[in-house]
């Protein structure tokens, strides 16, 4: 039983974790490599993580000189 279980272990997970770590490290190079080439991008990103989400646009009120064709009565 123990060595059906360890033989598991070796053929499939064993693997897979190699092959998940190799991908993990590719993107982190490449994440690497992008920062070094555009560091003003970088800076960039990490300011916009900590900027404030815009507002939420607001609906015109009814005494607002635009009013939007469908918004407005049956036109003859």
């Amino acid at each position: 039983m123990m060595t059906s279980l360890a033989q598991f272990a070796f053929i499939l997970i064993v693997p897979l974790v190699v092959v998940a770590g190799a991908l993990v490290t590719l993107f982190a190079v490449a994440a690497l490599f992008d920062a070094h080439e555009n560091p003003k991008d970088v800076s960039a990103r990490i300011d916009s993580l900590f900027r404030r989400a815009p507002k939420a646009p607001q609906d015109t009120k009814p005494d607002h000189y635009y009013q939007p064709h469908w918004k407005q009565g049956k036109v003859v």
